[in-house]
């Protein structure tokens, strides 16, 4: 229950998505441009809610990635992902 809370949170799977996406450490204004604009004081709790989760992480530079955990989580939800693009053909 405690990952469908974390993971039910407005915009923290597109967090993780656009974390992924790059497949290199993003900065964290960068990241908010990807993620629409998102309000600074939203991307920051939802990244400091994926680090005390384990998911993401800063780097030395400023810069945030995913864990292997988060990779990992990533992995997991790739039959989501396929069953959407099933969804999203049948709109």
């Amino acid at each position: 229950m405690a990952a469908l809370d974390l993971l039910g949170r407005r915009w923290t799977l597109r967090v993780i998505w656009e974390l992924h996406q790059n497949g290199t450490p993003i900065g964290f204004r960068d990241l908010q441009r990807r993620c629409d604009a998102m309000s600074s004081s939203v991307l920051s709790a939802r990244l400091t809610e994926l680090r005390e989760a384990g998911i993401a992480t800063p780097t030395d530079d400023t810069t945030w990635r995913l864990t292997p955990l988060g990779e990992d989580l990533v992995t997991a939800m790739g039959p989501l992902l396929d069953w959407s693009r099933g969804w999203a053909e049948q709109q």
